[in-house]
């Protein structure tokens, strides 16, 4: 029991621990890396290009090579690759590798047969059309979600706010993504903070009645002290002068590094889109 509870405390901890990590790591966003030295403007338009190349790209290894562009970038802005690595594969990518599976099958993509098997009554084979279309979609989710991640990482979160609004992206649709991220965060520290509180007065060792009891109860608190806080933040936001714009410290400015940047990404497009037609 004690090593099953043990288990638990790991899992929670270490989900919240990961939490922390993947959104709200604005240790990379503060250090002198390639992506963070560039004018966020001229850094989002990069990565918006770049995701447009792998979206339009029909060879696999025009993607690969996009991707292997995308981890040098992370290298260059002093990322960890492994900790990259471990952030952008764990969920988007695994999961369309589960949706891309079935489409490798001659029932769902006919074609040239690579190998066979029964299975009862049916007579599976996989084709090597199917594996080239599984390929290049699991291919392209993997690198556009790096893109992403690889922006975010290198990226305040409210200068990544204010670009957005200067590429024109709607108020509302801004102003909700602001409110969403300091949710996560202060979520994510309401059930750190509940768990060592019940920890710290109950115990470890809880029959399951009172465990389901417990966790109800605070489901339930959650919920009440969520309902109260939302217009306590909303009116002390409007109290300091929100109007739903976000605003930064800094203005941007280009220099050349940005400009040599930009005019690099777009012969790299032009000749991937090229040999890859």
């Amino acid at each position: 029991m004690f090593k099953k509870s043990n288990f638990i405390q790991r899992s929670i901890m270490g989900t919240l621990s990961f939490f922390k990590d993947s959104i709200f790591a604005e240790e990379y966003a503060s250090r002198k890396g390639l992506l963070q030295l560039l004018d966020v403007r001229i850094k989002v338009l990069v990565i918006l290009l770049l995701v447009a190349c792998v979206i339009l790209s029909k060879n696999i290894y025009a993607i690969f090579l996009l991707y292997l562009l995308c981890l040098l970038l992370s290298v260059f802005s002093r990322i960890n690759l492994l900790f990259f690595l471990e952030r952008t594969w764990i969920f988007i990518p695994l999961f369309s590798l589960f949706i891309a599976l079935p489409a490798i099958f001659s029932v769902i993509t006919p074609g040239e047969e690579i190998f066979g098997f029964g299975l009862a009554i049916f007579h599976l084979s996989i084709t090597r059309q199917g594996l080239l279309s599984a390929g290049i979609f699991i291919s392209r989710v993997a690198a556009s979600v790096s893109l992403v991640i690889l922006l975010t990482l290198t990226t305040r979160n409210t200068e990544l706010l204010r670009a957005m609004r200067i590429f024109r992206v709607p108020q509302i649709f801004v102003m909700i993504a602001g409110m969403s991220y300091r949710y996560i965060y202060l979520f994510v520290e309401v059930i750190e903070n509940t768990y060592l509180a019940i920890k710290s007065r109950v115990g470890i060792l809880v029959p399951h009645k009172k465990g389901r009891d417990i966790v109800a109860w605070n489901i339930g608190s959650l919920w009440q002290r969520s309902y109260y806080l939302n217009q306590a933040v909303y009116n002390a936001m409007l109290s300091r002068g929100y109007s739903g714009e976000p605003r930064v410290l800094n203005e941007f400015k280009t220099n050349v590094l940005d400009w040599v940047c930009l005019s690099f990404v777009i012969v790299i497009i032009c000749i991937i889109l090229y040999l890859g037609y």
